[in-house]
């Protein structure tokens, strides 16, 4: 089994609902993702995955949050903008984006969002 994992970063503000406690006044943070890939075989140029197609595949989640608040943002207006939240809806988006584009071969290990240097929230399934 192989794996490769790719890391980027955004900023973004948001506040806990159902939550007492400072977060649940608006806030920002730095965020890390991290996002690891698995899969069996390699392709034809001895790669797992290119790094620069899993950052494409990255691209437009992170785009879409930079720099916004995430509670205005799909599905955050329903769910917590929660680390744990974040690291699943990365690991969605990048799931089946990466489906389609190694047809199956490649798949998610795991996403592990960095809130800050020292506390993390890991999804994989």
């Amino acid at each position: 089994m192989y794996e490769v994992r790719v890391e980027r970063e955004f900023s973004s503000g948001h506040y806990l609902r159902n939550y007492r406690g400072k977060c649940e006044n608006p806030h920002g943070h730095n965020y890390k993702v991290q996002i690891t890939l698995r899969g069996e075989t390699l392709d034809v140029s001895g790669l797992l995955l290119d790094f620069k197609d899993l950052k494409h595949v990255m691209r437009p989640v992170i785009d879409r949050l930079d720099h916004q608040m995430l509670n205005d943002l799909e599905p955050f207006t329903e769910i917590n903008p929660s680390a744990e939240n974040l690291a699943k809806y990365f690991y969605d988006e990048t799931k089946s984006q990466l489906h389609e584009l190694t047809k199956g071969r490649v798949t998610v290990k795991d996403c592990t969002i960095y809130e800050t240097d020292t506390t993390t929230a890991t999804y994989y399934e």
